[in-house]
């Protein structure tokens, strides 16, 4: 959470060109892949994140919150949420 309102505009932009660190582009690169379709997550993609210094804990919060914004966001999409 930032209140950055030039590194978000980056970020939405395109993150792999905006201002973070390398262990933050790793875990986006990451949550891009669980985003894009899970099922090609490999192990040397674990183990990106953790030589990027996150632990089994920290990959399975990464894991588990990029997969719960993908199925609440898909469920707002199917019922219409916000749309007129």
């Amino acid at each position: 959470m930032t209140l950055d309102k030039e590194l978000v505009a980056a970020l939405d932009k395109d993150y792999t060109t905006a201002p973070i660190t390398s262990q933050e582009r790793v875990m986006l690169d990451y949550v891009v892949m669980v985003t894009r379709d899970a099922t090609k997550v490999r192990k040397d993609d674990i183990e990106a994140l953790r030589t990027a210094g996150f632990d089994d804990r920290g990959i399975l919060q990464i894991t588990l919150i990029a997969s719960w914004f993908n199925y609440i966001n898909r469920v707002a999409d199917a019922l219409g949420v916000g749309r007129e």
